[in-house]
């Protein structure tokens, strides 16, 4: 199958290219597929603003690939030997790609009865932690500031709450129908949360608030046709539909990162203790200090860029080394020499497979770089037309290729209102890297293209207040693509 193209715009609405190399399936390096507590599957970062004018960078990152909802007894958690950080990059250390502040989340998983089968509900959960919660899961959050008269460690909070995952008629808050129905949407105010999640937005004081627990997949596309050797479907389907994550997120004030004129980068890491024994009829033994065994940035890279060979050394590396490391695989992306030997087989695009400056300024290194100095980004909810949380006027999920662009007083031009100037939640990232791979910015005038899958929402509404991802699927009435 082929597609039309066009100079100035260009739709694949029957086939993509080179299908192991297109779409962010969670599954981004062999080795970190085989322990899914400590996968990152996307990371976030965008600038927001309350009602007062404050702004703050708000962050997230999700671990933990295509939980299905309801399964029992046992349950997805976060791994409480697993060390979860988000890092900012300021100044240089955002151009060198070394972290300015870093944020350390460790969790630590309770019961209140352990001599029954009921692993975590032994009642329906009215209030987080209540008697029928029997599986409880708390967590520390720690700064650590490397900036110059600063260089400490700060933990901002202890014993905050999880909220329970979503069961269905035990988690009622979460559902319609009191459990019986599917999950509720996202909202675009604080007061109307489910109960579940409104109790576990922890104000940590000083501008800051965090939440961590199960939320539903965000990230949308249609993965099992990519990799089906490229036979996709019309309609589409969302792969990840019906699937949840384990997802934290962090509002940081820019206060606290100096101000609103400059750029900050932020990606984030998983890490494990560097020795495990293990002894018959003994718990294993954990020394030794912690070693990153993921990390994410920008979406894509590792998965559309990255050589195989070279995958599992990207996930135990910083974004420092990436100049030295992975820069030829941005300078010349192998993804723009297949689009050209499938999709545009026997009429290639011109200038578009090597020397691509524009391509390694997006990952190179591996940072989301948002830029502080605009107005609050614009967000999504549940579509354009939603009765009760339409999207922000002007959101686009194809951020700049759909015409969604912000001023930026620094750098005095319009840049993207979404990836890649930050990511939101709602951004049609599959189709925005394809599009950017096969435009021309640097051409005169620039040529732009856009590409897609035909699959261009998420299956539940997303939220405008914190935590922003979507309200976690719903165990007993979900549905799969």
């Amino acid at each position: 199958m082929r597609a039309t193209f066009r100079t100035t715009s260009f739709v694949l609405s029957a086939a993509l290219a080179a299908p192991s190399l297109l779409a962010s399936s969670h599954m981004d390096a062999p080795l970190i597929t085989l322990d899914d507590a400590a996968n990152t599957t996307d990371v976030y970062a965008f600038l927001t603003a309350d009602d007062a004018g404050a702004k703050y960078l708000s962050t997230a990152v999700s671990v933990y690939p295509f939980e299905d909802p309801g399964i029992g007894p046992n349950k997805y958690n976060f791994d409480d030997n697993v060390r979860y950080a988000i890092h900012v990059a300021l100044g240089d250390d955002r151009t060198s790609g070394r972290p300015t502040l870093s944020y350390f989340f460790n969790f630590d998983t309770t019961f209140k009865n352990e001599g029954t089968i009921l692993q975590s509900y032994t009642g329906i959960v009215q209030d987080v932690d209540d008697a029928s919660q029997n599986l409880t899961q708390r967590y520390r959050v720690t700064k650590i500031d490397r900036r110059p008269g600063q260089n400490r460690v700060e933990v901002l909070g202890t014993g905050l709450l999880v909220p329970p995952n979503n069961q269905g008629i035990v988690t009622p808050e979460y559902n319609t129908l009191d459990g019986e129905g599917v999950v509720k949407g996202g909202v675009d105010r604080g007061q109307q949360l489910d109960r579940y999640t409104d109790q576990t937005v922890h104000d940590l004081g000083d501008g800051y608030s965090v939440f961590a627990g199960q939320r539903d997949d965000a990230f949308y596309a249609d993965i099992q046709a990519v990799f089906d050797l490229l036979n996709l479907r019309d309609p589409a389907k969302d792969s990840q539909k019906g699937f949840n994550v384990h997802t934290i997120a962090l509002r940081i004030p820019v206060s606290d990162l100096g101000g609103d004129m400059q750029v900050a980068g932020v990606w984030a890491t998983t890490s494990r203790r560097q020795i495990e024994v293990r002894f018959d009829n003994f718990d294993p033994i954990r020394k030794g200090r912690f070693v990153q065994v993921a990390r994410q940035g920008n979406p894509l890279f590792c998965e559309a860029l990255v050589a195989i060979a070279d995958k599992d050394k990207y996930s135990r590396t910083g974004p420092h080394r990436d100049q030295a490391l992975f820069a030829q695989y941005a300078t010349q992306p192998e993804l723009a020499a297949l689009l050209n030997g499938t999709v545009f087989d026997g009429n290639p695009l011109p200038n578009i497979e090597t020397n691509r400056d524009d391509i390694a300024g997006i990952f190179i290194p591996d940072l989301i770089k948002v830029d502080l100095s605009t107005d609050a980004a614009r967000l999504a909810g549940g579509g354009a037309d939603h009765a009760t949380n339409p999207d922000d006027a002007g959101f686009s999920r194809l951020s700049v290729f759909g015409g969604d662009e912000l001023w930026s007083p620094l750098q005095q031009a319009m840049v993207p209102g979404g990836w890649p100037n930050g990511r939101r939640f709602g951004d049609d990232v599959l189709d925005i890297a394809v599009s950017a791979v096969i435009s021309e910015p640097g051409a005169c005038p620039p040529v732009i293209r856009v590409a897609g899958d035909n699959v261009n929402s998420n299956d539940v509404a997303f939220s405008k207040v914190m935590p922003y991802a979507p309200t976690p699927q719903n165990g007993r009435n979900h549905a799969h693509d």
